[in-house]
């Protein structure tokens, strides 16, 4: 039986730890859908078509476009699972920190879809500590994130940071 699994998130913007999780699911199972959360209660900083295209692009760079595909969704993860034909969720966890709130999660993901299984993985070492939030934090504090990001998505924080700077006039 081949599986497929969701890997959901808002990705704002994808790091390399979330390749990481990419790369390690699709070992796991014949196909992966990297589901992209539309939530706007996050205040994303890239709109989701941009998280969408960042995200395809960084497959395509890295030579997964075939077996990985991007999609946004809305809604109820196990409703976009469920129209993905997936049996599995990948869900990232970095540390200790995390599990709480993957745990409630995964088992709501349970009682709402029990034919959908919740799997954990964790990332490498070397990316245990990346978030979305804190590449965005340092990036806006003009820290250097390029050992977190791929080149091109470093480039669209530069830019989106600029012009967020700018409408904000404080360019």
């Amino acid at each position: 039986m081949e599986i497929t699994a969701v890997y959901p998130g808002t990705f704002d913007p994808i790091t390399k730890g979330h390749l990481d999780l990419i790369k390690r699911a699709g070992k796991l199972c014949a196909r992966v859908v990297v589901g992209v959360a539309y939530n706007p209660k996050k205040k994303p900083l890239f709109s989701l078509e941009e998280r969408v295209a960042m995200i395809q692009r960084e497959l395509h760079e890295q030579g997964l476009a075939d077996r990985v595909t991007v999609k946004g969704f809305e809604g109820l993860l196990v409703d976009f699972a469920r129209g993905e034909n997936a049996r599995v969720l990948v869900r990232g966890m970095r540390a200790v920190s995390d599990f709480e709130f993957e745990f409630q999660l995964a088992s709501m993901n349970r009682s709402l879809a029990p034919e959908v299984e919740s799997v954990f993985l964790m990332p490498g070492e070397s990316f245990s500590f990346i978030s979305s939030t804190l590449v965005k934090e340092v990036a806006i504090l003009n820290g250097d994130v390029s050992r977190f990001v791929a080149p091109h998505v470093l480039e669209a924080l530069k830019q989106k940071i600029a012009q967020v700077r700018t409408d904000r006039g404080l360019g």
